[in-house]
């Protein structure tokens, strides 16, 4: 059973979409709320309109209904939207309906349609009865036979004929038409014909091609028109279309069809009908494109005269030449008509004026080609026409203008009229004619001629002005060939000049056809060429030359009167004189042909470059290249001639100015160039000539002889001075024959700096003559074996202007010598040999040596002085001269030079440390060098220079580089003959050798007890010395220039250095080392030949210190008591140390002294070395005094002893720290120490301890007293000695005074030496104490690694002793690292993340720290304006945590909360980890690598350090890496 609906009624379906029937279907609620708001609306307007029509009742009834409907209508919408938040069930439910209706339906549907079939359908259903005989047919045979037979008669089409019937069918045809053809009347014209497939084709070119056939054999079957084609085409206007219609040629082929049929002769009329209609045709495309000519390009050049359909069309051209020309009064016209005669013939062309009937054959050839083209016919016409023209005026330019041939050729035709002789083609006059008009027309290809259109309107006018107008013309290009020909030359071509000469002049009578020509070189010279044509054959040219020296003036100058010159710009160039050449003498003299014809050699002379000179080889004449048409030969010669010699001239003329006699210009040998021959030069010095080595030069000059080198602008003066062999055998190769050619060059200019050439000249001659001068004098000394000068020096090349010297061991040096024309005076270039590496340390002193030579003028001295100075010097040249930064405190940005070299002469340099301190290096010669205290004065030495500092332990520092041996063996030979004599003195106050010596003395000089009496030295050796021993130099003021920026402005001046006594037998020895009075005087270098009264020689005597040994210092032998530490300083003076133990040469404390209130405030020597004469004792001495000014007394040094001194080497103390020289450590501790001086006196909460003790400083703090002073064994290192105050012993332990002292040597006092890391590390030590040992076990943490790892800590720390450039800008960089402030201390830290591989760099940070000791609180300095999050930000919050939870209130709070930071500190670019706790050691829990040995312990061998990785650097400028400072690196 169907399921019936619910509702009683089948829903229907459509378009497959299930509806819903009677429940209304559904709508959008906004649809209905707009249906339900535009029907208000609309019974509103209607009430609008009704209600005024009412009374007032109705009006009210009508607005009560309205407004219940409307109440009703919208609460029923109000409840619509109500339900519409449940509608999705409903819409749902709805669905399902849908759903269950439609299967419903289905199923009723599927029943009904069953129900049908069965009992309307099948009961009538039947099959058909099969075809059985036909299928059985088809499947069998293939075929079906019982088809009807009509379908075979209407429908099916007969069989075609066979292929053989085809064949035998249209030959018989053939036969046919061929028979019809032969009986009938056939024309002419229509012979061109082919039989073939049973039909005829007559063929008629460019007209027409018609088929024909016949449909019988009968005679009166008429033929029948098959195929028709024109043939006429238009490729110029046609585009390529068919000029005839299909419909015009089906409607020809009815016609013709016709006409066969009823005409008597059939054949002859198809060919006039088609031949008269394809004549048409031709002229109507002539015409058409006739039009678009005169539309598209030809304007009005030609002219349709008549156009006639089927008959003519005639067309004129030329007509401006017809409106002109008086001879052509038809005018030129060309007609293409039927020929009226036989009409049968092609189109015919008729020509007026008429042609020849060559020519007409020429123009009818366009008709009848296959290309139908008016622009041909019009173009072969206009050249038979042009040729016509040409050929008339060729007849008469030749018979106008003798030899000349004129050729005509060409299409367009073209007249070529050679009006030069050589003509180039590109010089031809052409003449042709204008297309378009006809006129005529010339050119000239490579110019644009002026006189062109002169020509043009002659050639069309009248032709009695040709010929001068040619000769202008051939004048005009000839002076363009001379513009080409010079446009190589240094030469300016110009057709006018302003050229002011009086009306009867020369120049008047020259030819107005001329060209003016300005030499480049030679502004007032000017060549003049005057052309000519030759009387036999005008095409050729003839020049005449002149040459003109001329004057630039003024319109308003006098020409009487040359002295009288107005200020009017010179505009104008007045004529003083004029030469005239001969033109064949000018040409053909010596060597000197241009381009002529040699008689009897038969052969040819070719000017060869641009001074026109050849050899004479007979070459044959075809394989002479000739010059190109446009080359003027002789005007190149001349030009060259005239640029060449000139300068000869006007140099030859300012020799004979000077008095200095020469040749003359002279052709040399062969014709290779001009030559100048000076016979005599004058001596550059009056003084000079009277000499002998200028007689010696004057034996030697063989030649001196001028040329000119170069080509073009590039010219230059080479001067050749040629000498026999050189007083000096070198060994460069160039220089071993005996002729020596010496070359200068010299720049050509103008005439008016001739006289600068000779000045140069002459400067040069002046260089050879004063290097010869000295060389000649060195040659001398060459041949006496005794000075030994060949072996100190090798002549590496002498040129006579230069002198190359190779000197020092292995020749490594080298050194030029020239005389400087500009200075008057001789010029050093020191260099190197290839294999050398190092820079020559001549170039310190040059200028000195430059003076040296300049005022003796003895080249054998220098070469003593270069050989024995040279190794003093170099070693000299290995001090650092970099600018520093932080050597001042206050100003650390600012840079100072470390060393500076002051050459003040010869044998003296002054070397300057950080511009305080000052040390006098004296070269003696014979490997000795003096060494002195450069602050004190030569003259007085108790007096100090203003600019220096003296230098205190000077003297007992370089008494540990004298090497005895080597200075007595060296002064033995001056000392045999001079036995010193003892001299006794009384001495001011002592002071020791070493740190614990008793010993007082000091030198007096003989000098200064004759009551101030000074000699000067002789500046000659004495009697007693070598004889041959040239004079040395003595004082002399020299200028120094800026060659090197050490120099300095200093008198060199030398004076006699008063010398020390000598010590007499049985005297203790205790100063290892001799006085360095003693001067060897067999060397050119020694600049006091005096003999010194001193004399060491080491004798035992029973003295005190009889057991110190030579070169040993006297402190060795109390170093073995003391500290068991390892201290530096002897137990006896690790605090308080007697009066009489002096630091060696040191000044006391600069202030008052409570131990000394006899002597005045600050130290004599430091301060006021005028007031030396503190005298505290005296007695009889002869030891040399240690007093500070001891310094001043020289030292004598080997060069090997300087060499150690100036080389840099490695620490003494076995710090890793960058190598320096043992010099610049001794002078950098002594300036740190000077440094810490002045720290103590200007800092608050230091107190300098008084004491006798030279050297040391001596202060305390608040529980600490320190002692530093230097290295006693070495003196180059700085060392700290730390005792607690007696009432604080408690307070500190052993192991924190040595982390203080091992941080004082490996940091604060270790190279580089800057003054604010002491002044940080005193800062440092300037705290309360909790904070102070604090601070000590931060540095513990940087010194001793291992605790890092011990520890478990993250970051290792460095402490800055001043601030790193990474450092936040609080304070400025350099500046000491510890600020105290109020209750504020401020210090940097430097951490270095540890434990953690990492790509690329290690992080490391630099932390600005305070520690506020009010609120004991440890925080991160930090800017006013917080900036992003970063690794410095991370490290504020850690300590602010720190502060906030893991402080200890009772404890001092900074090391801890570092502690603290190092242990914990995260980066953001890290995770964050468990916060650990470190328990800090117990004091005195020290693990034995944790032990701090004293630094004495460790003088020769690395630090012990912990076991850690390699440390960063600290940040500071010129600071080594941690991990070298505290112990080797792992």
């Amino acid at each position: 059973m169907a399921p019936v609906p619910l509702e009683g009624h089948q829903t229907p379906v459509a378009n497959n979409i299930p509806q819903e029937g009677n429940r209304g279907g559904s709508i959008s609620l906004g649809m209905l709320i707009d249906f339900i708001i535009q029907r208000t609306y609309h019974e509103l307007t209607v009430l609008a309109e009704l209600l005024p029509r009412k009374t007032d009742m109705e009006r009210k009834i009508e607005i009560y209904n309205f407004s219940a409907r409307t109440r009703q209508l919208f609460v029923r919408l109000l409840a619509l939207v109500k339900w519409a938040n449940s509608a999705s069930k409903v819409d749902k439910s709805a669905h399902i309906m849908a759903f269950l209706d439609k299967q419903s339906l289905l199923f009723v549907d599927t029943a009904d349609m069953l129900a049908r079939m069965a009992r309307e359908t099948l009961v009538h259903a039947r099959l058909p009865n099969f075809h059985i005989p036909a299928a059985v047919e088809v499947l069998t045979t293939g075929t079906y036979s019982r088809l009807p037979a009509c379908i075979r008669e209407r429908i099916v089409p007969p069989d075609p004929i066979t292929p053989s019937e085809k064949r035998s069918t249209l030959q018989r045809l053939n036969q046919v038409i061929q028979h019809r053809l032969v009986t009938g009347n056939l024309l002419p014209q229509m012979r061109n014909l082919k039989i073939e497939a049973g039909r005829v084709t007559f063929l008629v070119e460019q007209e027409f091609s018609v088929s024909l056939t016949v449909m019988g054999d009968g005679a009166t079957v008429p033929w029948r028109l098959l195929e028709l084609e024109i043939l006429v085409s238009d490729r110029e206007t046609g585009d390529g279309k068919a000029l005839v219609h299909p419909l015009q040629t089906r409607y020809v082929h009815q016609v013709v069809q016709s006409r066969l049929a009823e005409a008597t002769m059939p054949l002859s009329e198809v060919y006039h009908i088609l031949h008269h209609f394809c004549q048409s045709l031709q002229l109507e495309v002539l015409y058409s494109q006739t039009l678009r000519l005169i539309r598209d390009r030809l304007d009005d050049h030609i002219h349709v005269d008549e156009y006639t359909a089927g008959k003519c069309l005639s067309i004129s051209y030329w007509r401006e030449l017809t409106s002109k020309d008086p001879r052509s009064e038809l005018g030129y016209r060309l007609t293409v008509q039927v020929d009226q005669h036989d009409p049968a013939r092609p189109l015919a062309v008729v020509h007026v004026p008429s042609l020849g009937s060559k020519e007409s054959e020429i123009a009818d050839r366009a008709i009848r080609s296959d290309l139908l083209s008016m622009e041909c016919l019009l173009v072969h016409t206009i050249y038979v026409r042009t040729r016509s023209r040409l050929s008339e005026l060729k007849q008469e330019l030749q018979s106008m203008l003798k030899d000349v041939e004129c050729t005509l050729a060409g299409s367009p035709a073209i007249l070529s009229v050679p009006i030069l002789q050589p003509c180039l083609r590109a010089e031809l006059l052409l003449v042709t004619v204008d297309t378009h008009t006809g006129m005529l027309q010339c050119h000239v290809p490579q110019y644009e001629a002026p006189l062109v259109p002169e020509l043009t309107a002659a050639l069309n006018g009248d032709h009695s002005r040709l010929p001068t107008l040619i000769s202008e013309l051939r004048y005009w290009i000839t002076q363009r060939r001379c513009e080409k020909t010079l446009q190589h030359l240094p030469a300016t071509p110009h057709e006018r000049l302003p050229l002011l000469h009086h009306p009867d002049h020369p120049m008047s009578k020259i030819s107005r056809h001329r060209m003016f020509i300005q030499l480049h070189r030679h502004p007032n010279v000017i060549l003049i060429v005057a052309f000519k044509e030759k009387d036999t054959t005008q095409c050729e040219i003839d020049c005449s030359f002149y040459l003109a020296v001329v004057k630039h003036s003024s319109i308003e100058d006098d020409p009487h009167d040359d002295s009288i010159e107005t200020e009017i710009p010179k505009m104008y160039l007045k004529l003083l004189t004029l030469i005239e050449f001969d033109t064949f003498v000018i040409t053909h003299g010596p060597f000197t042909s241009v381009d002529s014809e040699v008689e009897k050699g038969g052969g040819k002379r070719k000017g060869g470059g641009p001074g026109g000179r050849t050899d004479a080889s007979g070459t044959n004449q075809a394989r002479r290249p000739k010059h190109p048409a446009y080359f003027i030969p002789e005007l190149a010669h001349v030009v060259a001639l005239c640029d060449e010699r000139i300068p000869f001239v006007t140099l030859a003329q300012e020799f004979t100015k000077r008095d200095i006699a020469h040749q003359g210009l002279q052709v040399e040998a062969n014709a290779t160039a001009l030559v100048l021959k000076l016979v005599q030069l004058p001596a550059p010095l009056p003084s000079i000539a009277s000499s002998v080595a200028w007689q010696a030069l004057l034996k030697r000059l063989l030649s001196v002889s001028i040329r000119v080198q170069g080509k073009g602008m590039a010219k230059t003066w080479m001067a050749e001075f040629v000498f026999y062999s050189s007083p000096l055998s070198s060994s460069h190769p160039k220089e071993q024959g005996l002729r020596r050619p010496v070359y200068f060059q010299y720049e050509m200019g103008t005439a008016d700096a001739v006289s600068r050439t000779v000045d140069s000249l002459l400067n040069d001659w002046a260089q050879i003559v004063h290097l010869y001068s000295i060389v000649h004098d060195l040659a001398e000394y060459f041949k006496i074996e005794k000075y030994n000068v060949r072996n100190m020096v090798s002549i590496k090349s002498y040129s006579y202007s230069k002198l190359v010297l190779a000197y020092g061991p292995t020749r490594r040096a080298t050194v030029t010598l020239q005389w400087s024309t500009n200075d008057k005076a001789f010029k050093f270039v020191f260099g190197k040999s290839p294999t050398n590496n190092t820079t020559n340390a001549h170039s310190l002193m040059k200028e000195q040596l430059e003076a040296h030579l300049n005022r003796y003028r003895n080249l054998a001295q220098i070469v003593h002085i270069l050989s024995e100075t040279l190794q003093p010097l170099s070693s000299i040249s290995k001090l650092p001269t970099i600018p520093q930064l932080g050597v001042h405190n206050s100003r650390p940005q600012v840079p100072v030079q470390t060393f500076t070299v002051i050459p003040q002469c010869v044998t003296l340099v002054r070397l300057a440390y950080q511009g305080m301190y000052c040390l006098e290096l004296r070269l003696r010669g014979s490997g000795l060098v003096s060494l002195r205290d450069g602050a004190y004065s030569r003259f007085d030495r108790s007096n100090v220079v203003e600019e220096f500092t003296p230098t205190p332990g000077l003297k007992t520092f370089l008494s540990k580089y004298v090497d005895e041996s080597a200075v007595f063996r060296r002064r033995s030979q001056s000392e045999d003959d001079n036995p010193p004599s003892p001299v006794t003195m009384d001495s001011e106050g002592g002071s020791g050798v070493g740190f614990l010596s008793h010993h007082r003395g000091g030198p007096q000089s003989p000098a200064q007890q004759r009551d101030g009496l000074r000699f000067h030295p002789p500046l000659t050796p004495p009697s007693g010395s070598n004889p041959h021993t040239p004079a040395s130099p003595h004082t002399a003021n020299i200028s120094q220039t800026g060659q090197h920026q050490s120099f300095g402005s200093s008198p060199a001046t030398s004076f006699n250095l008063a010398s020390p006594p000598s010590l007499p037998p049985n005297t203790p020895n205790m100063l290892p080392h001799p006085s360095p009075g003693g001067l060897v005087a067999n060397s050119p270098l020694n600049a006091m030949h005096v003999p010194s009264p001193v004399g060491l020689m080491p004798t035992s005597s029973p003295g005190p210190c009889s057991n110190v040994q030579v070169g040993h210092s006297p402190a060795s032998s109390y170093m073995q008591t003391g500290h068991i530490d390892g201290s530096p300083f002897p137990s006896s003076q690790s605090m308080a140390s007697p009066a009489a133990s002096n630091w060696p040469g040191s000044p006391s404390v600069p202030r008052p002294s409570p131990a000394r209130p006899g002597q005045s405030p600050g130290h004599a020597a430091l301060h006021s070395p005028q007031a030396s004469d503190h005298k505290s004792g005296s007695h009889m001495s002869r030891v040399l005094p240690q007093r500070s000014w001891a310094g001043a007394v020289p030292t004598l040094l080997t060069n090997e002893a300087l060499e150690l001194l100036c080389c840099p080497s490695p620490h003494p103390s076995g710090l890793i720290v960058p190598d320096l020289s043992p010099l610049e450590r001794f002078l950098g501790c002594v300036y740190m120490r000077r440094q810490l001086q002045r720290f103590i006196q200007t800092e608050e909460g230091f107190t300098a301890i008084n004491s006798t003790e030279p050297g040391v400083v001596h202060f305390k703090v608040e529980t600490l007293q320190c002692r530093v002073g230097l290295n006693p064994q070495h003196l180059q290192s700085l060392h700290i000695k730390v005792q607690p105050l007696p009432d604080q012993k408690d307070q500190w332990t052993l192991e924190e005074l040595q982390i203080i002292e091992k941080f004082f040597d490996t940091r604060a006092a270790a190279p580089p030496y800057k003054p604010n890391t002491l002044c940080g590390f005193g800062k440092m030590l300037n705290v309360p104490l909790n904070v102070l040992k604090d601070f000590v076990q931060i540095t513990k943490l940087e010194l001793v690694p291992g605790l890092v790892q011990q520890q478990q800590l993250k970051w290792s720390v460095q402490w800055c002793l001043r601030i790193p450039p990474s450092a936040e800008r609080i304070v400025p960089t350099g500046m000491a690292g510890v600020l105290v402030c109020r209750n504020k201390i401020l210090f940097f830290l430097q951490i270095t993340r540890i434990g953690v591989p990492y790509q690329g760099e290690t992080p490391s940070l630099v932390l600005p720290l305070v520690y506020d000791l009010a609120n004991n609180l440890t925080q991160l300095a930090e800017k006013r304006d917080p900036g992003p999050a970063s690794a410095t930000a991370a490290a504020s919050s850690q300590l602010k945590r720190f502060a906030e939870y893991g402080a200890n209130p009772t404890e001092c709070s900074l090391f801890p909360a570092v502690r603290d930071l190092l242990a914990n500190l995260t980066l953001p670019s890290e995770t964050p980890v468990m916060p650990q706790v470190v328990a800090s050691p117990a004091a005195g829990q020290i693990t034995p690598t944790q032990q701090i040995q004293s630094p004495a312990m460790q003088m020769h061998s690395p630090m012990a350090g912990g076991q850690g990785p390699p440390q960063g650097p600290y940040g500071i400028q010129g600071m080594p890496p941690v991990s070298m400072m505290g112990g080797p690196p792992q």
